[in-house]
């Protein structure tokens, strides 16, 4: 064993896991095939009786997987990451090199062996292997193949990607010999795309046009000529806040913080062609600095797959990216930047994008504004390994809540069927960053802030008053809201506990548990596109022909994640050190001064509202303009509702940032 902190001897050799570190595996070959052992989330929740769309098995085709490794001791890293994120802990901070963890967590050479047998055994190609502690054994072959290697009958299904979709009838499993070694399989499912040869990446979209007139600043404009509404005339939304307007009422600007010394990764799809340049004009235009030499740096993939519009839609991955990027450098200046891209949306391409920045350490602080209604992941085990393996390093991940509150089928027709939580948001080992409404004043001020869910009303035909008002949930006309809601799959984390409202968080989307179960969203900042922020990139121009550098306005928690992880890493300048993972940390300053505390109604009874413009067709600047009256701080409503109350919620966590960076000075 090699030298590692003192500490860690005591929780790396535990129960059956020490037995792996010091024997071998005995490699599986098929007559060794019983008795087996299930692996974890290898049968899809949609592939059901009621989804299949034919009895008969399917023979034909090929597969291509990996088979995540479980390495040495899950239990000993769960305990240490625990330990050194920990506030109280005497291990806090006591964080491992990328090559300690690979000695005392990562798979063995035994391992991969047997895992290897097994399935070349069973008739599979092995294609690669990646060894280290996030690592994998990736195999190609025949249906049939698999099938027998995995104990499995493979069928066609009614996938959650609306087309026919083959998987397992059946979770699959591994040889005992073998099964300790195993994690989770990937790739045995087609809902998501498999690999293709490389493609070339398209051009950027158009540009999303921000309709006149609108306000710099919360309530600069008021819509005098429009109905009112609860009232009293609503103010004109505003063009987008630019970040120093967020430094301010956030309470960046304040701390003297800029995040110098510290790195935010960023991790999408793809890699926008114009990233650079383009961050740097939008920091200009906004007033800001643009990157010096050496601080923004890329790492790609050898090649991109999946990019078509019906596959991953490569463009829209663009505006992620740049969204990303500037709003991290906005509110962390003076921070590296280092964009990580997967070469496809899908989990696994993503997934070994996460695992190159822990197996690299090339970053503290890792953004996330992307996931999924958590029934559709299938390797949560291999991306929580990563997420502990991260906490181990220092390193900690942020993700975004989502943009569709409890996922309600109501709200969000065709994407989920179930209120349930996104992932990887509601993996206990990440800081989930939901997303609020926030009006900034005239001088950079904070004025106040409620819950992002926004429905649009629309202007009646006679232009005398809006149509629904007062306001209910019509899907034709929900704009989106903040993710959150509790977890099935994950029971309540150690640094939720006395925080969360034990009746929130046994309140399952099915009914209620005397279980605790994970809650999200942890912290929250701005989203709402009605107070969103300005973003610039090029783009589509709305000629149709040329391609330049525009503005525009956007929303989301894909702004509030990024904005979160720039503050973070001011909060590391102030406090002198890596934060990690910073849950525990995050929980800890609850009830302070450190956070806004968000509510439906600040301002007390009654809604909060304002008026917009949109362009008929917002990529080419074309009217006649459309006008809506757009209520806030409807996050929902009956059993998908989140409503944002005094101290934790479920819509906007423990809160917004207020002296958050300052509660780090040391």
């Amino acid at each position: 064993m090699p030298l590692v902190h003192k500490r860690l001897k005591a929780v790396v050799t535990t129960g059956a896991a020490a037995a792996l570190c010091a024997g071998a595996i005995a490699a599986a070959s098929p007559s060794q095939a019983t008795p087996r052992s299930a692996i974890r989330d290898t049968h899809p929740s949609w592939a059901s009786a009621s989804a299949r769309v034919s009895a008969a098995p399917v023979t034909t085709g090929t597969v291509n997987a990996r088979v995540y490794l479980a390495g040495q001791n899950a239990a000993g890293l769960a305990a240490y990451a625990t330990a050194v994120s920990t506030p109280s802990s005497a291990d806090y901070g006591h964080y491992l090199s990328a090559a300690q963890v690979k000695a005392e967590f990562g798979p063995t050479s035994a391992q991969i062996a047997a895992v290897k047998a097994w399935l070349t055994g069973d008739g599979l190609t092995v294609t690669s292997v990646n060894d280290s502690v996030d690592g994998y054994v990736a195999v190609s072959g025949s249906v049939s193949a698999a099938a027998r290697a995995f104990n499995v009958t493979f069928q066609n299904f009614k996938g959650p990607d609306k087309r026919t979709d083959r998987a397992p009838a059946e979770t699959a499993s591994a040889p005992a010999s073998v099964a300790s070694a195993v994690l989770t399989v990937s790739g045995l499912d087609t809902a998501t795309h498999q690999m293709k040869p490389a493609d070339t990446l398209p051009p950027p979209g158009p540009n999303y046009y921000v309709a006149p007139p609108c306000s710099t600043y919360y309530a600069q404009k008021i819509a005098t000529s429009e109905p009112s509404a609860y009232g009293k005339k609503q103010p004109w939304t505003n063009c987008g806040y630019i970040p120093a307007q967020v430094r301010g009422a956030y309470g960046v600007a304040q701390s003297g913080m800029t995040g110098r010394g510290q790195t935010v990764a960023i991790v999408d799809a793809y890699a926008s062609p114009t990233m650079q340049s383009d961050a740097n004009e939008f920091a200009k235009v906004v007033g800001d600095k643009p990157f010096r030499a050496g601080q923004y740096q890329q790492y790609l993939p050898s090649t991109f797959t999946d990019t078509a519009a019906d596959e991953c839609d490569a463009p829209g991955w663009y505006g992620e990216e740049t969204l990303d990027v500037e709003q991290v450098h906005g509110e962390a200046p003076d921070a590296n930047v280092h964009f990580v891209a997967a070469s496809s949306c899908t989990d696994p391409d993503l997934l070994s994008a996460l695992a190159y920045i822990v197996d690299n350490h090339l970053a503290s602080i890792v953004s996330d504004s992307w996931g999924e209604p958590a029934d559709d992941s299938t390797t949560t085990a291999a991306y929580d390994q990563v997420f502990e393996v991260g906490a181990v390093e220092g390193i900690g991940f942020l993700f975004s809540s989502g943009d569709s509150g409890y996922e309600s089928p109501a709200e969000d027709p065709g994407v989920s069927d179930q209120i349930q939580v996104d992932y990887p948001t509601s993996s206990p080992w990440v800081t989930s960053v939901g997303g609020t409404s926030l009006a900034i004043g005239k001088s950079k001020n904070y004025e106040f802030e409620t819950s992002w869910g926004t429905l649009l009303d629309p202007l009646s035909s006679s232009g005398k008053s809006w149509e629904f008002t007062p306001p209910g949930v019509y899907p034709d006309y929900y704009d989106g809201s903040s993710g959150g809601g509790v977890s099935t799959a994950y029971k309540q984390p150690f640094y939720q506990r006395g925080v969360v409202p034990y009746s929130l968080a046994t309140a399952v989307p099915e009914g209620t548990t005397t279980t605790p179960m994970r809650v999200v969203p942890d912290v929250s900042a701005l989203a709402d596109p009605s107070t969103g922020v300005l973003v610039g990139e090029t783009s589509l121009l709305a000629d149709g022909t040329t391609y330049g550098f525009a503005l525009s306005r956007i929303g989301g928690t894909s702004v509030a994640c990024p904005t979160f992880a720039g503050i973070e890493a001011d909060a590391q300048q102030a406090a002198g050190h890596p934060l990690g993972f910073a849950d525990p940390a995050i929980y800890q300053r609850f009830g302070t001064a450190a956070y806004h505390d968000v509510t439906d109604h600040p301002l007390g009874p009654g809604y909060l509202a304002e008026v917009r413009n949109n362009y008929t067709d917002p990529y080419t600047k074309t009217g006649p303009l459309v006008t809506y009256l757009r209520t806030l701080g409807i996050d929902g409503e009956g059993a998908a509702a989140l409503p944002a109350v005094k101290g934790y919620d479920d819509s906007t966590g423990v809160g917004s940032p207020r002296y958050y960076v300052q509660s780090f000075f040391r």
